[in-house]
């Protein structure tokens, strides 16, 4: 089966790659940061031969509510000023966990825009500013590792992928999935690429950063500590708002601790099946161990059977 779909969602501007010798910026959009994690993820960095700075309040902490890292403006001008420093080439998350959804509505874009493409790259939580970033700013973004987050620090694998789609993209065209990648459903499909966290995905509908359509899309999910119902839930929303209708192809990422993968296996079949579009599961990003950086807002082709996403051009330019 080969999927196709009309109007496609558009290829977005892709930033150009890093060098040695860029500066970056780390912030933290959503929750607190540990230090000692921090300092680790800073050293890599180096190790790669950039320059991180640190924005303002990626240490700090919300007066009230533990679970932000500072108040919603504070992290919405540290990832202002953060993107429109001349000086730095790429804006790295430090962590996820929660409160985008809090301040990206006070971002300002025009300021964004002026300041030109860069690199961005986060997932979870992030994925507001993902979509947000390709509505706002038609940009290219990298759904991969944040530099404080255990995946980063722990796993070479998911450290040496990020790396290279950094530094050297054209050697990531082909990107293939983790052990145990298997079509949920067979066949290819081409799209461009778009999706993050599914809680994410689902909570944007119908907010000035959801989109309107993901037609000829191919969208990409994951979720972490959802259980089975409540990926329906998620899901049959999506279905229901009509969202996707006319997505060509579904890329099934981690689902960790969603309770045994075959009862959420069931549930993404129930749900993604009947879209008669190119399903592949258990791809390997997200929130797995050795996480797979996946482009988003670039074309690319899913040969869900043998386990593949092809990209038609460098993720970075």
């Amino acid at each position: 089966m080969t999927a196709t779909a009309g109007a496609p969602v558009p290829a977005l501007t892709r930033p150009r790659r890093l060098v040695p010798g860029d500066r970056v910026a780390v912030v933290a959009p959503s929750g607190p940061v540990p230090k000692k994690r921090l300092t680790a993820g800073l050293d890599i960095l180096r190790g790669w031969g950039l320059d991180p700075v640190v924005a303002p309040h990626v240490l700090t902490a919300h007066g009230r509510l533990d679970y932000l890292a500072a108040a919603d403006r504070e992290r919405a001008d540290d990832l202002r000023q953060a993107w429109c420093d001349p000086s730095v080439a790429a804006v790295l998350c430090a962590r996820g966990g929660y409160g985008v959804q809090r301040m990206v509505d006070l971002l300002d874009w025009d300021a964004l825009r002026a300041a030109g493409p860069k690199v961005f790259v986060g997932y979870s939580d992030i994925t507001t500013l993902h979509e947000a970033f390709a509505l706002h700013l038609g940009l290219a973004t990298l759904h991969g590792p944040m530099v404080a987050a255990a995946d980063f620090l722990e796993t070479e694998r998911a450290r040496d992928h990020l790396k290279a789609t950094l530094f050297a993209p054209e050697s990531t065209l082909t990107i293939d999935g983790l052990p145990g990648v298997a079509p949920l459903v067979p066949g290819r499909a081409s799209g461009v690429t778009l999706g993050g966290c599914l809680c994410l995905v689902a909570a944007d509908l119908a907010t000035p950063t959801g989109r309107a359509s993901l037609r000829g899309g191919l969208l990409c999910i994951e979720d972490i500590g959802e259980e089975p119902y409540r990926v329906d839930r998620m899901l049959t929303q999506l279905l229901r708002s009509g969202r996707l209708d006319g997505v060509a192809g579904v890329l099934l990422g981690s689902w960790e601790e969603c309770g045994p993968y075959e009862e959420v296996r069931a549930v993404l079949a129930d749900r993604l099946g009947p879209l008669g579009v190119p399903v592949v599961e258990r791809f390997g990003f997200g929130h797995c161990a050795g996480a797979l950086t996946v482009p988003l807002g670039v074309r690319a082709e899913l040969d869900a059977d043998a386990g593949r996403l092809r990209l038609t051009e460098p993720a970075l330019a």
